[in-house]
């Protein structure tokens, strides 16, 4: 007998939990990539987030939001909650991005070698930690989208871990290269990174059980989560992704990765719906 929370079996959720520690951990990737490459590689970073974002808007609209309309009915009356859901979703990770301070903008793209001649140790240290907590706050919706679309669909939800993985990447180097160069510890700035990754799965499973707890599960409740996720990764693909895709790289690289995603995507779909 397998224990049951939220109408979901522990093996199910504990899956759904990895696939999104993985993805959040990526952040150290970023770090590793920054201290053993010279130069990071601007092209391939720039596509890669164009394909993320491709990735996730296509789910988002193609597959996420009519399942949400389902779970609500099918009817008017569902496409409108749905798509109130949708905008919530948007104004939440909005709300969040405002509260960041924008100079401690957390996906900047920072190469090693850009700063060793910058500011002081001290300012550089606060650079690095200030970026930690901005991508921690940020990664709480991050994760509990990966882990909803994994509870909805493995296929899915792998899909969209390997997007939010890829966008993690230049997260962690923007954590991991001032803190390295405000103390020379390659092990203190791998930690941070690491560490400002960890968010992800804490977000899943936090805002997973408010979710059951407060609510209760039922198809309203998951087809509202769903719509609300759907909003956050549309969001995190315009205001995040595709920005700093373009400004790492020219602009038909970003729109060729865009376009890209959404070709794995929708194949994807056909192959496993």
């Amino acid at each position: 007998m397998f224990l049951d929370i939220g109408g979901f079996e522990f093996n199910t959720l504990l899956i759904a939990f990895l696939v999104t520690l993985g993805a959040g951990l990526a952040t150290g990737i970023g770090s590793i990539l920054a201290f053993y490459r010279k130069k990071t590689d601007e092209k391939f970073l720039s596509a890669a987030l164009g394909f993320s974002a491709g990735v996730m808007i296509y789910v988002s609209f193609v597959e996420i939001f009519p399942k949400a309309v389902d779970s609500l009915g099918g009817n008017r009356s569902a496409y409108f909650f749905t798509t109130l859901a949708f905008f919530i979703g948007i104004a939440i990770i909005a709300l969040i991005d405002k509260l960041v301070p924008s100079e401690e903008n957390p996906h900047e793209i920072r190469d090693v070698k850009d700063l060793s001649s910058e500011d002081t140790k001290k300012s550089l240290m606060r650079m690095g930690v200030f970026s930690a907590l901005a991508i921690a706050i940020h990664n709480f919706p991050e994760g509990l989208a990966t882990f909803m679309a994994m509870l909805e669909s493995p296929a899915l939800g792998i899909s969209i871990a390997v997007a939010i993985a890829i966008h993690n990447i230049p997260e962690g180097i923007a954590v991991s290269v001032p803190i390295y160069y405000a103390t020379g510890n390659k092990k203190k700035s791998l930690m941070y990174s690491f560490l400002s990754g960890l968010s992800e799965p804490v977000g899943a499973i936090v805002g997973y059980l408010l979710i059951v707890l407060i609510f209760g599960q039922s198809d309203t409740m998951m087809g509202l989560t769903f719509a609300a996720v759907a909003g956050i990764m549309v969001y995190i693909s315009l205001d995040e992704l595709l920005p700093t895709a373009e400004k790492y790289g020219e602009h038909h690289i970003a729109i060729y990765g865009l376009i890209a995603g959404m070709v794995v995507m929708a194949s994807s779909l056909v192959l496993f719906a």
